[in-house]
């Protein structure tokens, strides 16, 4: 039409130039033309490519989701890999000392394929469909290298469509307690004994007792940090707390998620947002599991065996990365079996014996502190083929010669434990459901010190905190402490001769207190020894870390410290060396980064 109203407007007598401008004019618009159906095929093309390409990306994740189900339902499979990707075999050079130990599956896993001959996992649900999108595979790299060490494991994982590959790198933390800077399974103070009425969550079908003695969260503290409870919190107008919490409580419909105490119209929840009702963290019956990280022949599932002590043994943290260890009943350090028929004495767990140097000796042994490892300290086992018993009828002198003389069963006249505690003056606290404190052979352990390293302690039965623990690194250095029973706060006291009153212990009458650990009572609470006796106020508890207990602890009522607990940030990341964790446990991804490529679409590597 166009050229048709052109030739009439220019005439007969312009037919050849009229001619030349048709020409003209039409090859413009076979240029557009072409130029449009170019466009079109393109977009076409990018449409597609951009699917392919966002597609491509959603396989990586389908690959970390998947890898994560399988952690969830066994947490041992941390363990299995391709021992020859080049990512299971990278060595971070700030931890020269941490390599990965994967090893390959006993049934095949697609998503562990190299190369062009390997295999790729399918993304369930994936095909093609109209427009030539293509299937959607993953495939993932494991590096277990600081699982043993932090409780983290990096994932590389390479998701495909058609040609568009993308690569993801994910770190890989177990949720646990050292989530929380104040976890409670039970919100009432320690009955000390599992069959108590009082031994149950307010949810529980029956519940506990009415008349149950309730912790609550009084209008002076302040929690710095994620807070949870398997329990409902009971909270004092005036509590503040700076992070959120969960709790394992769900109240009727309509009903709070936590009991308020007080008028106020709520305490002063982080962004306003009171406790969420979630699924409830359960904690492990025992930390005997423990154990098993100084066992010789678990090579695959123990690659390097940690410390074990036994007996009540005095730990001294110093910050030129050593540790002197007094733990004279100790006489295998890393054992065989469960229960245990052999075990070695391997010099970086110290030297067992009363020479000087040795363990047993007045001083103890000076070692290095475990390298991201774990010292368990153990009772005096009843077994007379384990490779630590020793009869209730046997002596030791503890020391040179015969100074500081003291008996393996605590029948010398003071009736000390082979450690000298209960001081001398002091009045020993009453016995707890039939475990004594300070008991002979109970697998007690000590401790104070700068620590320079990263190690977790582990106590069959009590923890006693007898002075401070700090960090000499705060970047660095990391700690935990673990107790079957009580974590204590070290605070002796002595009764007077004449009446029933109470005194600090002289010597040992300081005031504040600092924790640098993630803490964690298996079966009772992190208290402060004696709190119940109405002695002096003694200052500040100031915590960096996490508290992690089976029922709510007392650290303050009447005497005793206030509370300054303030979450170690670096937990949300890592968790102190094989640190024990909820026994069902699932994983989540800390960090993640997409990275250039590693695969190209042929599965070769770039």
């Amino acid at each position: 039409m166009f050229i048709k109203m052109l030739k009439k407007r220019l005439g007969r007598n312009e037919d050849g130039i009229a001619m030349i401008m048709v020409i003209g004019v039409g090859s413009v618009l076979t240029l557009l033309a072409v130029a449009a159906v170019a466009y079109t095929t393109g977009s076409i093309s990018k449409a597609g490519n951009d699917e392919e390409w966002n597609g491509a990306l959603a396989a990586a994740y389908a690959g970390v989701e998947e890898y994560q189900s399988l952690l969830a339902n066994d947490p041992g499979y941390v363990r299995y890999g391709n021992p020859a990707s080049t990512h299971t075999q990278y060595v971070d050079p700030a931890t020269p000392t941490l390599v990965s130990s994967v090893v390959a599956p006993p049934t095949t896993n697609p998503a562990f394929g190299l190369g062009t001959a390997g295999t790729w996992a399918k993304v369930p649900g994936s095909a093609k469909v109209a427009g030539g999108a293509a299937n959607a595979f993953y495939r993932y790299e494991v590096n277990n290298a600081k699982y043993y060490s932090e409780g983290t494991v990096t994932l590389r994982s390479t998701g495909k469509v058609g040609d568009s590959v993308r690569t993801i790198y994910a770190d890989l933390k177990q949720s646990g307690f050292v989530d929380y800077v104040y976890f409670t399974d039970i919100e009432t103070t320690d009955p000390y004994s599992d069959t108590s009425v009082c031994a149950r969550h307010v949810w529980d079908v029956p519940p506990r007792d009415s008349g149950c003695q309730e912790i609550t969260f009084l209008a002076t503290d302040v929690i710095h940090g994620d807070v949870h409870s398997n329990d409902r919190i009971s909270i004092t107008c005036g509590a503040t707390f700076e992070g959120p919490i969960t709790t394992g409580y769900k109240p009727p419909a309509g009903g709070l998620t936590y009991k308020k105490s007080g008028t106020c119209t709520a305490p002063n929840f982080a962004g306003g947002i009171p406790p969420v009702s979630v699924t409830p963290v359960p904690i492990p019956p025992t930390n005997a599991q423990m154990k098993k990280e100084t066992r010789t022949d678990l090579p695959d599932v123990v690659p390097n065996p940690g410390c074990l002590y036994t007996g009540p043994t005095s730990i001294v943290m110093t910050n030129d990365g050593y540790m002197q260890i007094i733990s004279p009943y100790t006489k295998k350090t890393q054992v065989s079996g469960e229960p245990a028929t052999s075990g070695t004495t391997p010099a970086a767990c110290g030297t067992p014996g009363t020479a000087v140097g040795s363990l047993g000796s007045l001083l103890g042994a000076k070692v290095k502190v475990p390298t991201n490892n774990l010292i368990f300290v153990q009772n005096v086992p009843s077994v007379v083929g384990d490779p630590n018993y020793t009869a209730t009828t046997d002596t030791m002198t503890n020391g040179v010669a015969t100074t500081n003389a003291a008996y393996l069963s605590c029948r010398g006249s003071d009736a000390k434990n082979v450690l000298g505690y209960p001081k001398t003056g002091e009045t020993a606290p009453a016995a707890i459901n039939s475990t004594p404190s300070y008991g002979c052979r109970n697998g007690d352990v000590f401790i104070k010190g700068k620590l320079n390293g990263a190690v977790t302690v582990s106590a069959e039965n009590y923890v006693y905190v007898t002075d401070d623990i700090e960090y000499n690194n705060d970047d660095k250095d990391v700690l935990g402490l673990v107790g079957q029973n009580a974590i204590y706060v070290w605070a002796p006291v002595k009764k007077s001769a004449t009446n029933s009153t109470y005194t600090c212990l002289t010597g040992y009458c300081d005031t504040d207190r600092t924790i640098e650990a993630a803490l964690l009572s298996v079966a009772h609470n992190f208290t402060v020894q004696n709190v119940a006796i109405d002695v002096p106020y003694r200052g500040t508890l100031t915590l960096k870390g996490s508290i992690a207990q089976k029922y709510r602890g007392i650290v303050y009522n009447n005497s005793g410290y206030v509370k300054d607990y303030n979450y170690d940030k670096r937990f949300k990341y890592m968790a102190p060396p094989k640190f024990l964790t909820p026994a069902s446990t699932t994983y989540g991804v800390s960090t993640w980064v997409e990275i250039k490529p590693v695969f190209k679409a042929s599965g070769a590597y770039r």
